[in-house]
């Protein structure tokens, strides 16, 4: 038994084919990464100019507490901010100082529990984050993976599925050279 040929237009529709689940592996590798790893928020001010309060709210058991409002108020200039825990039980809020802000008070309040603490960095470092962890409850803070092994993560999977895509695009091109010129030769 012999096998035809594919005609000119199979041999397109083929190559157009592939070209598409090429594209289309691509465009589900960058949407499955970015789902997995959201942008982050840029900050408002100049790492000279902004002081972050971080922390994590935890119950006497040690789990986290999210959907919980935290006061955090520079209580000197009197400006504060509500912000609520995430579901790892994790706040966050940032503030607008400077160099002449060091020492205010500061007062970071949960369901009640208060810690009084003052706003310190080192005002000749313009360049590190200026910022203090407040935990409240036990156990807080354990356990989360640093950011930058998610980052890390991310990069790693994104530039392997680059380097398979590339792989496969440059594949599928040679198959298409070696194909026209086989055909050439039946030509000729």
């Amino acid at each position: 038994m012999f096998l035809k040929e594919p005609t000119t237009s199979q041999q397109t529709n083929l190559t157009h084919n592939r070209r598409n689940a090429v594209g289309l592996f691509v465009l589900v590798c960058g949407v499955l990464l970015s789902a997995a790893f959201p942008p982050v928020a840029r900050p408002t001010h100049e790492a000279d100019h902004r002081f972050m309060v971080e922390g994590y709210v935890c119950g006497p058991d040690g789990k986290a507490v999210s959907n919980v409002d935290v006061l955090v108020k520079d209580t000197k200039i009197s400006y504060g901010q509500v912000v609520r825990t995430d579901g790892d039980g994790y706040y966050k809020a940032t503030f607008h100082l400077h160099n002449d802000n060091l020492g205010d008070p500061l007062l970071v309040e949960v369901r009640g529990e208060q810690q009084n603490l003052k706003v310190d960095f080192d005002p000749k470092d313009l360049e590190s984050e200026r910022k203090v962890q407040v935990n409240f409850g036990a156990g807080c803070g354990d356990g989360g993976s640093p950011l930058w092994v998610w980052w890390g993560g991310g990069a790693l999977v994104a530039a392997v599925g680059g380097v398979i895509g590339m792989r496969l695009a440059r594949s599928q091109r040679r198959q298409e050279r070696g194909k026209g010129k086989s055909q050439k030769k039946q030509k000729s």
